[in-house]
């Protein structure tokens, strides 16, 4: 493996309206940029990290300052994963290798990941929590949007009118809903019958991390997802008879390389598999796009939060998401 040169900025994205979730209002979204060359060639990644992990861009870039003789001695994606736990810092780094990878084979990262020719993917629209008639708008505003995904805050009442606000505003959508973790026992045992009548299709973390056991007996008519429930590899199995779908995002599981590898492991549990984002540009939306071959739900619309975008960039369209060898992965002339 030849020496490379690392190169690592911060960047700062800014939203293009303040978005709400359950205990958190965003404003902005900073990321890391990790850049690779090796000669002529060059990958890159893009990775905000975990907020509600502490796993930020200043972390991010020190721990990635710290490992550069190892990274650029010729780390491969293999020995990152042994070198760095999931996160931002091994997502961004990861993302830059497979890039890198592509550029030097002169193929396209899909197809080093072995997957056929990529096709474009239904993916969710995201609706921020809100009044439920302001959320309502928003639904009716994403005239595209096939699917979308409605965040939640654990106020059961106000969810609830939420959720019956968007359904009568977009009766021919697919709508699921993320919790963020805002549900305890009592309250979900309250908004599962309201999400079943307004055919909601799926109940993403509804309750804390490490607080799992509160999902035992509960009726599974809504298929339940797990998030922040699941970081990488080694969590998925622990998942099985409380979650029916595993959500992946590479800034979690620390990059596409692992990403692959849960999908797998994940179906072979008998799970769904769903590719999700921590908000980014199409650098970031670009990998999850070569994950989402593999997935059966689709929540890759980051860029759509924010004011600009890279150039060129991911195409959102009928619903869809597509993502050309341009954008990123793909070899340069």
């Amino acid at each position: 493996m030849s020496r490379i040169e690392l190169e690592l900025r911060q960047e700062d994205l800014r939203l293009t309206a303040p978005f709400r979730i359950t205990g958190h209002v965003f404003h902005d979204v900073p990321v890391v940029i990790a850049t690779v060359r090796d000669g002529a060639c060059a990958g890159r990644g893009e990775a905000a990290g975990v907020y509600y992990l502490d796993d930020r861009p200043d972390g991010m870039l020190a721990t990635l300052e710290a490992h550069r003789e190892r990274i650029e001695a010729g780390l491969t994606r293999d020995a990152l994963r042994t070198l760095l736990p999931p996160g931002g810092a091994r997502n961004a780094l990861d993302c830059a290798l497979w890039e890198l990878e592509a550029q030097r084979a002169g193929v396209p990262v899909w197809k080093l990941a072995g997957i056929a020719a990529p096709r474009p993917l239904l993916t969710t629209f995201t609706i921020g929590a809100d009044d439920p008639a302001a959320m309502a708008k928003a639904a009716m505003a994403y005239t595209q949007a096939r699917a979308l995904k409605l965040k939640l805050t654990g106020e059961a009442d106000l969810d609830t009118e939420r959720v019956r606000a968007v359904r009568a505003a977009r009766p021919d959508a697919w709508i699921g809903v993320d919790a963020n973790q805002g549900y305890v026992p009592a309250t979900l045992e309250r908004l599962l019958p309201v999400l079943v009548q307004a055919r909601i299709s799926l109940l993403e973390q509804p309750c804390a991390r490490g607080r799992e056991s509160d999902l035992d007996g509960v009726d599974h008519a809504v298929p339940i997802a797990a998030d922040e429930s699941v970081q990488g590899l080694d969590e998925i199995e622990a998942l099985v008879g409380r979650f029916d779908v595993v959500n992946i995002k590479l800034d979690k599981c620390g990059g596409l390389t692992e990403g692959l590898l849960m999908a797998q492991k994940a179906r072979a549990l008998g799970m769904r598999v769903m590719v999700g984002n921590m908000v980014g540009t199409s650098w970031a939306m670009a990998p999850g796009y070569v994950l989402g071959q593999h997935c059966d739900i689709v929540d890759l619309d980051g860029a759509l939060f924010l004011t600009h975008d890279r150039t060129p960039a991911a195409i959102y369209a009928d619903g869809h998401i597509q993502c050309a060898d341009d954008v990123w992965g793909g070899p340069r002339e």
